[in-house]
């Protein structure tokens, strides 16, 4: 099902420390530099950041996102220092399905933003948002089990583990990969005392 219309999906969302907002292409050169950073850190969990190497990859992936923004196929946003504007990283809300409001979250970090709760915080972030703003019914994050970083993150946040997809999804080398699934229901979300 299409994006319901009767649904406002706002220009940015705010934590206490991070801002979430769609990427622009003059974030392309920021977006660029913290892939070439993190490059050792990324590469094994997200397959897209091998093809990012030039500031012309940078503006295409920003440009593909936009376009996915709008249609709200994929509600893709930086994630950035409310104080300062740097780039921390990014995070996705991806609809699964409009008509029964069920949503995933992605995320990464920079390798120097890492260790310090910007993850947790965008999480809260976009679950507040997707049961608050969107009605949603359920949001998963979908985690690889050798990436304890991530898998720390719902389960810190009180996400319920539902099990293990196994060799599920394309890892970063394209070889079947299994995904930890972890996720909350509005029953869930209520009961949790962060929201």
């Amino acid at each position: 099902m299409a994006f319901p219309h009767d649904i406002s999906v706002p220009d940015a969302l705010h934590g206490p420390r991070v801002l979430l907002r769609p990427l622009g292409l003059d974030d392309a050169a920021e977006l660029l530099a913290a892939i070439h950073e993190s490059r050792g850190h990324l590469t094994p969990w997200l397959p897209w950041v091998r093809h990012v190497h030039t500031i012309a990859d940078a503006q295409a992936f920003v440009a593909r996102t936009r376009t996915r923004w709008r249609r709200r196929t994929d509600l893709a946003m930086g994630i950035f220092a409310r104080n300062g504007g740097h780039l921390l990283g990014g995070c996705t809300l991806h609809p699964h399905d409009w008509s029964l409001r069920t949503f995933e979250i992605g995320y990464w970090l920079r390798s120097t933003a890492t260790g310090r709760g910007h993850a947790a915080e965008t999480v809260q972030v976009l679950t507040r948002f997707a049961f608050e703003g969107l009605k949603a019914n359920r949001v998963e994050i979908r985690v690889d089990p050798r990436n304890a970083k991530s898998r720390a993150v719902p389960e810190r946040l009180g996400f319920v583990y539902e099990g293990t997809l196994r060799r599920s999804a394309p890892g970063a080398n394209g070889e079947p990969a299994d995904r930890m699934i972890f996720a909350l229901i509005p029953d869930d979300y209520r009961r949790l005392d962060w929201p």
